[in-house]
């Protein structure tokens, strides 16, 4: 089954395939989103990695915690669900 992986401080000019080339060295990457904000196009400087199963995700996590990227310490952990929110109305 895949895991969802969190990868928090990441260089604000990082690509999805950065991400997935940098994790596919812990194992098979489905897929790999750098998030990015809607009005300017530009990274918000985090992104998710599905890895194939729990042993690579884990190996994601052990490999890629703490590390540096790009001068960056990067932050990786198990997603956690999306917390429901209230809805804000436009302020325009």
């Amino acid at each position: 089954m895949a895991k969802k992986l969190y990868v928090g401080n990441l260089p604000y000019d990082n690509t999805d395939d950065a991400l997935k080339d940098t994790f596919s060295a812990a194992g098979n990457v489905d897929s790999a989103v750098v998030i990015k904000d809607r009005m300017t196009g530009r990274s918000k400087g985090f992104g998710f990695v599905e890895m194939s199963n729990d042993e690579e995700a884990q190996k994601a996590i052990e490999m890629f915690n703490g590390k540096d990227f790009g001068g960056r310490a990067l932050t990786v952990n198990e997603a956690r669900p999306l917390e429901e929110r209230p809805r804000r109305e436009n302020r325009y």
